[in-house]
């Protein structure tokens, strides 16, 4: 085998060893995924909007893929542990997600119910479970960079 072979058969390993890690999300009928849009190819973004009591500023550099996703996740069901390249607005339909993010420092539960969302940060290795008892039903727009995958298995943060 040659020095190349030998570097391309490592690399293959540390990939296959990463995915074997990774906490991929529990099968249908626990957690369904159906795709509104996307990807959509946005060309650059900068806008920023301001009142007394709010402020908004999104700016990107080069084209993003814009992907619109709804997820339905059975109770004791969820998504599995992982990233994202770009941020993800998630907006609650139904039900009560619960999210855990490395990038918090302790792994502490945030709930969000029916109504309210959050923003799934880049690059934040995290789980959005259904630790309730009826169907969570969550709406999320991805932004990512042109190309890039939408996510990245990831094993679970040590505690």
């Amino acid at each position: 085998m040659t020095l190349a072979g030998a570097c391309v058969a490592c690399a293959c390993g540390l990939i296959a060893w990463k995915f074997a890690w990774a906490t991929p999300p529990t099968a249908p009928p626990g957690f369904v995924s159906t795709s509104l849009v996307g990807p959509v190819v946005l060309d650059e973004i900068d806008t920023k909007a301001e009142t007394d009591h709010w402020e908004i500023e999104l700016k990107t550099k080069g084209f993003s893929d814009v992907y619109v996703t709804n997820f339905k996740i059975q109770p004791g069901a969820h998504g599995g542990w992982h990233s994202h390249p770009g941020p993800s607005i998630i907006s609650v339909k139904s039900g009560t997600a619960t999210f855990y993010d490395e990038c918090d420092g302790a792994l502490i539960p945030h709930s969000f119910p029916a109504g309210t969302g959050f923003v799934e940060d880049a690059g934040c290795v995290h789980i959005l479970k259904n630790e309730g008892t009826t169907e969570l039903e969550v709406i999320v727009m991805q932004i990512v960079p042109l190309g890039a995958p939408r996510r990245i298995d990831e094993p679970a943060p040590a505690p």
